[in-house]
């Protein structure tokens, strides 16, 4: 089994959940796999590129079942890379998904805050600022994340592989009642609702164990 973290937007490899979803898999003797979606550069970002790049990661492997988690926008890659290889545009199949606080309407909700004059601004100048958590500091990213993430329609993608979504109640990021509906509407996915925000850390344990039930592994510790 070959397991992919995909972290999320300002987010890095060196993550908090990466790190312990690495750990727990390592005890059972499997290696997690987590690019850097910020490489070759934040500025360039995009969610076609960031396709391109786990699609390559997962050609280069042997045989044998690929399981995505992503979190937030990593969600939203593992959704779309499983959708292409469905249509059979992808390289390798997905054979599970895991969904961590899935921005899946990440063109509209996660810039909604900006408005018409800030989203204007950005399109001009080509330049948003934004904090980089895993950075540390302020990092400028081009405007085609927007504009390149409106071709990407989650409710429209066909994704009928089996899925488990961890959302937390009180995340102020991605709308909780949006992951609902969109879990309703498919019974490939189960949903598992949290008493937590959207960056999910109180919840790692919980997390852990129904993933590793989810991928048939006896969870350690």
């Amino acid at each position: 089994m070959h397991v992919f973290y995909l972290h999320g937007f300002v987010s890095s490899p060196q993550a908090g959940k990466a790190r312990l979803l690495g750990e727990r898999l390592a005890a059972h003797g499997l290696t997690l796999h987590v690019p850097d979606l910020n490489q070759p550069a934040f500025e360039t970002l995009t969610t076609t590129r960031m396709i391109g790049q786990v699609e390559a990661a997962m050609a280069a492997l042997p045989p044998g079942p690929i399981v995505l988690i992503g979190s937030s926008l990593g969600a939203f890659v593992a959704w779309h890379v499983a959708a292409r290889a469905e249509r059979g545009d992808g390289r390798r199949a997905v054979d599970r998904l895991v969904l961590l606080a899935p921005a899946l309407a990440f063109d509209d909700s996660s810039f909604s805050e900006l408005g018409e004059a800030g989203l204007r601004r950005w399109r001009e100048t080509d330049a948003l600022e934004v904090m980089h958590h895993a950075y540390g500091g302020m990092r400028r990213v081009g405007y085609a994340l927007y504009e390149d993430a409106r071709r990407y329609d989650s409710r429209a993608a066909v994704v009928s592989i089996p899925g488990l979504v961890f959302q937390g109640t009180r995340d102020a990021l991605v709308d909780p009642a949006m992951v609902e509906h969109f879990v309703a509407a498919r019974p490939n996915l189960a949903l598992r609702l949290l008493d937590d925000d959207h960056q999910l850390h109180a919840s790692l344990d919980t997390i852990w164990r129904g993933t590793a039930a989810f991928l048939g592994l006896t969870p350690a510790g």
